[in-house]
């Protein structure tokens, strides 16, 4: 069974955006992506070629204001070392 870590935490909108970037650049760098989740640094080895998606979700819940919510999803085969 695999292992999940997984934060959550308030931000601004800029720092979400620097979050983001900081992602992308580390699977953009090729070979080892390093990933902070939280307080924990992950090691992650992301394919050539990756599956995407995005999901966006806005609701009008019933008590409280609207709210909307992005979902971004990168998903690939790990290769085994020989």
């Amino acid at each position: 069974m695999g292992e999940k870590t997984n934060t959550e935490e308030n931000v601004s909108r800029e720092e979400a955006a620097d979050l983001v970037q900081e992602l992308a650049q580390e699977i953009r760098s090729g070979g080892i992506a390093e990933v902070r989740v939280g307080n924990k640094m992950l090691k992650l080895s992301p394919a050539p070629e990756l599956e995407y998606g995005i999901e966006v979700q806005e609701r009008s819940p019933m008590l409280g204001g609207p709210r909307e919510e992005i979902t971004v999803t990168l998903e690939w085969e790990v290769e085994e070392e020989p």
